[in-house]
């Protein structure tokens, strides 16, 4: 598992490895969240939309939206 470590300024320099597979270059933004104590490094969307499309398909049965929208009659 690749590992980086942080400079006395307080920055880090992504792995070779990491980078290639993310597809970073120099200038691009980068995403980190947080889940307890483990940060997620992410690359920055261009667009948020095409980035979320389709993540919630197949939470919800088929006629989900159907039937609820039957239901505010």
């Amino acid at each position: 598992m690749p590992e980086a470590k942080l400079s006395a300024k307080n920055q880090i320099v992504v792995p070779r490895d990491v980078r290639r597979k993310l597809g970073l270059k120099p200038g691009d933004k980068v995403i980190l969240s947080l889940y307890g104590e483990t940060a997620i490094l992410m690359r920055k969307p261009k667009k948020y939309s095409a980035a979320l499309a389709g993540v919630a398909e197949g939470l919800y049965p088929r006629d989900y939206l159907q039937r609820e929208r039957e239901s505010w009659r």
